[in-house]
């Protein structure tokens, strides 16, 4: 059966470095998405250079969309993002993390109607990733693996992935659990939910919100396990002044079965 054709987006934020990496093992992918949308919320000039030396041999067109740096609006650079996508099928990576070459594969390997994935990480430690970044290092063997602390993340399995789908971290408290640096879904579910919720500013668990409200209009969760494998380069968290905040947002829309949020994905289509 033929593979979805998909878009693949890269949040970003001030760390041309990373996000360096990132692209060149985007580049390196076995499959390789359609395009790239670089999802800038406010990066300096820096990175603007950045993409556009990548731009003129990139192997897919490479997009930088960007929006004025005024505090922390992830929700809103990825909604401008997934306005822009063209393909039907999107997947949502971070620009500090760095993929596995079957990533993009996997994801589409397990793209179903009906259905969102979500996948987890490798979280480097702080030697490790100033290991990696003076190295441009994009590919990791299992000696790098052994090194973390989540080794499990990093195997790869098609017998397992297919038999955890339906199985892994779909119930209790791991029910709405997403990582949005892991994630992927069709366009027409995010249309259906109005993508991201723009209620959000600051960090706090967006990505589970938007899960729930997939989960609420009955587009079921898949988790991707022993699969779309990538390395979560270390670094010092953002600003969770507003967490308290915005994780009564996500109760909130579980407790009442919101499916679809007032200022979100519209406003840009």
């Amino acid at each position: 059966m033929a593979l979805p054709t998909c878009s693949l987006i890269v949040a970003t934020y001030n760390w041309p470095a990373a996000l360096n990496l990132c692209l060149q093992s985007v580049a390196r992918q076995v499959v390789l998405p359609k395009e790239v949308l670089v999802a800038d919320d406010g990066s300096s000039e820096e990175t603007r250079l950045l993409i556009e030396r990548l731009q003129k041999d990139f192997p897919v067109p490479l997009i930088h969309v960007w929006q004025p740096d005024n505090g922390f609006q992830k929700t809103k650079i990825l909604n401008k993002a997934i306005a822009r996508a063209k393909e039907p099928y999107i997947v949502q990576v971070d620009g500090d993390v760095i993929l596995h070459p079957k990533f993009i594969k996997d994801h589409l390997t397990l793209a179903a109607p009906g259905r969102f994935l979500a996948g987890g990480r490798i979280n480097l430690s702080e030697e490790n990733t100033k290991e990696v970044l003076a190295n441009s290092t994009v590919f990791f063997g299992l000696k790098e693996i052994l090194k973390t602390s989540n080794l499990f993340n990093g195997l790869r399995s098609g017998f397992l992935r297919r038999l955890l789908a339906d199985r892994y971290k779909l119930k209790g408290k791991n029910k709405y659990y997403a990582k949005g640096c892991n994630m992927s879904f069709w366009r027409q579910d995010l249309l259906r939910v109005n993508g991201y919720n723009e209620s959000y500013t600051g960090w706090g668990p967006e990505d589970s919100e938007l899960a729930a409200r997939l989960m609420n209009a009955g587009i079921l969760k898949r988790s991707l396990k022993m699969g779309g494998v990538q390395y979560h380069l270390h670094h010092t968290y953002v600003d969770s002044s507003r967490k308290a905040i915005n994780e009564e947002l996500l109760r909130t829309t579980i407790q009442t079965n919101i499916t679809y949020c007032a200022q979100g994905l519209d406003q840009y289509l």
